[in-house]
């Protein structure tokens, strides 16, 4: 007796070890320079297993930023919901940033400023804009409300001094991708921290 097949077959794959893998590309090579071709290869999937598992390209490089964020990257939102005071959290972010960037389990800097490089794409020049730029808000709000605490004086420019620590990541980060080490960084994050206003 012949039994009937189900209609459809199981994916043949793990989804979450395959997006991994995705993740990795797009740290490593950026947007654009990622072909279908290459996520294929790399996730060991074939084109139609791909976009039924995740869409196009930017879908699946929208999950990818998604998982980066609450992964590899969660350490500034970590920092800042942690620690007493802003300027502690931002000694925590930039001493992580240092620490991660040049990890060698995984590609070099942040996916979050490397991804859209020469990135052709209107919509994920802008996802990864909105991304980084709500990284700032997030600071300056916490620097904000350590002058309203009195923890920093009253004149502090909170955005300015947002902007400095969203600018020494993203150095720090590109500084990591062309080879500096730990240390070098670390030192940098102590400058960094040294023009910090005292309350």
């Amino acid at each position: 007796m012949v039994t009937s097949r189900s209609r459809g077959r199981p994916r043949s794959f793990d989804r979450a070890t395959a997006l991994e893998k995705a993740l990795m590309a797009f740290w490593e090579h950026g947007y654009e320079a990622t072909s279908v071709a290459d996520l294929t290869r790399i996730m060991g999937i074939g084109a139609p297993s791909l976009y039924a598992a995740f869409g196009d390209k930017r879908t699946l490089f929208e999950e990818v930023v998604r998982l980066y964020t609450d992964t590899y990257g969660a350490f500034g939102d970590r920092a800042l919901a942690e620690e007493p005071t802003a300027r502690a959290a931002v000694e925590r972010l930039l001493r992580e940033a240092a620490a991660e960037y040049t990890d060698a389990a995984h590609p070099h800097g942040c996916l979050v400023v490397h991804a859209a490089t020469n990135c052709t794409s209107p919509e994920v020049g802008r996802l990864l804009r909105e991304r980084r730029n709500a990284n700032i808000a997030a600071l300056e709000s916490r620097i904000r409300a350590d002058v309203v605490a009195g923890r920093l004086p009253a004149g502090t420019d909170a955005a300015a001094l947002a902007r400095h620590t969203g600018a020494m990541i993203q150095g720090m980060s590109q500084q990591a991708r062309d080879g500096a080490s730990r240390a070098e960084l670390e030192a940098l994050a102590e400058i960094a921290l040294s023009i910090w206003p005292h309350g």
